[in-house]
């Protein structure tokens, strides 16, 4: 059997266009910028001023930084051009190793440009300080001394927002309002887990800390409906815990609180609680009421009855402590918000995950005294129903 050396057909063969041609990618160009529609430019394109002045600060740096990667790519690219192997140029020198001109560009550029950009960063980290209430409304405004700021406060709680408007008396959650040209002042902190609050198109984002308080300054300077989010990873419901913030005239914000108020519902204690346990995808919620002084309960870690708040805590040890009767009055001292304080339970058995209402309280005398822990003398409760002990003046 003989073997061909050549297949007869082999002149005839011809090879195939290939199907991954610019024909093509011409056709699939338009379904591939199809991808950048989901894009969200709101950082560089913000409604607030402080948000603006943060995004010119990022334009400058990515241009003061560009003013060295431009030119050492282009010259990258240059060279490895001019002095290929077989450009065959005729300046080639081998034994080249110094040139003292060349060095005072290489190090001279960047350092007057990390001069410039320190002097922008120095400045701007003072200017955008989220606790220095802002001095203007936008570039051609100035904040009169007598303008009235809008205070909000705000709880990070799992997985959702709580906004409370302590001169309007009314409450949100998952839903934030303001109006137009109005400076804002949020008081921030978070009943659980390290969380951070964030609103892209009105300011930076700012960390929201248990037992802490945060302050963040902020203005909208032009009406529409943003995005807020945790910018902090908190668990299971992490990715859904968003809410919306609304910047509107002032007329269309009285009626917003109007609407508010007429839902009837009101944030006290027990609501809070119930609030308080994790939850995911919440709608927005209005509360018309809300109980005086629960922001300041919410951040000393002590809404539920019978816990002490820890501003009272500090108090007493600053004050020399509350003396040895104390050490054997342990009642009130968990923060963890799990356990049944002065029979107090904050979700109904079996409802894990879901807002539930308060089982309301358990009188003392049903309790066992292991229940009720051991009571020392001086003894007392604040205006607000908290436990405390009156602390030593001296030693």
């Amino acid at each position: 059997m003989s073997i061909r050396e050549r297949p007869y057909y082999a002149g005839r063969m011809t090879a195939r266009p290939s199907a991954f041609n610019g024909a093509f990618l011409r056709r699939i160009a338009p379904l591939l910028l199809l991808t950048l529609g989901g894009c969200d430019w709101v950082v560089l394109s913000p409604a607030g001023d402080v948000a603006m002045q943060q995004r010119d600060l990022i334009l400058i740096a990515t241009l003061l930084m560009l003013l060295i990667i431009i030119p050492v790519i282009a010259m990258t690219i240059w060279f490895a051009w001019r002095y290929r192997e077989k450009a065959q140029a005729a300046d080639y020198d081998p034994d080249w190793d110094h040139s003292t001109s060349l060095e005072l560009m290489i190090w001279s550029a960047p350092l007057l440009i990390i001069i410039a950009l320190g002097a922008v960063t120095w400045t701007s980290t003072h200017l955008l300080d989220p606790y220095r209430p802002i001095e203007r409304i936008d570039s051609g405004r100035k904040v009169e001394p007598a303008a009235r700021r809008l205070q909000v406060e705000v709880v990070a709680l799992d997985w959702k927002w709580l906004f409370i408007y302590p001169e309007l008396g009314i409450a949100t959650v998952n839903e934030l309002a303001a109006p137009v040209d109005q400076p804002i002042e949020f008081k921030i902190t978070s009943a659980s887990l390290m969380n951070s609050f964030f609103v892209p198109a009105l300011a930076g984002q700012i960390y929201a800390m248990p037992g802490m308080q945060t302050v963040l300054h902020a203005v909208a300077n032009k009406p529409g409906n943003f995005e807020g989010f945790s910018a902090n990873y908190t668990g299971t419901g992490f990715s859904h815990m968003r809410f919306r913030f609304h910047a509107m005239d002032q007329a269309g914000f009285d009626r917003w609180v109007a609407q508010v108020k007429a839902s009837g519902a009101k944030l006290d204690r027990a609501t809070y609680v119930a609030l308080e346990q994790p939850s995911e995808k919440v709608p927005p919620m209005y509360f018309g009421g809300v109980e005086p002084r629960l922001f300041h309960a919410a951040l000393n870690m002590c809404v539920q009855p019978g816990k002490r708040c820890m501003d009272e805590i500090m108090m007493t040890d600053a004050r020399g402590g509350a003396g040895k009767e104390s050490a054997r009055d342990v009642a009130g001292l968990r923060h963890d918000g799990t356990i049944d304080v002065g029979g107090f339970h904050p979700v109904e058995p079996g409802k894990k995950g879901e807002i539930a209402q308060p089982a309301g309280m358990t009188p003392a005398a049903e309790r066992t005294p292991a229940e009720q822990g051991h009571q020392a003398p001086g003894h007392q409760q604040d205006a607000d129903g908290h436990a405390g002990h009156s602390g030593h003046g001296g030693m």
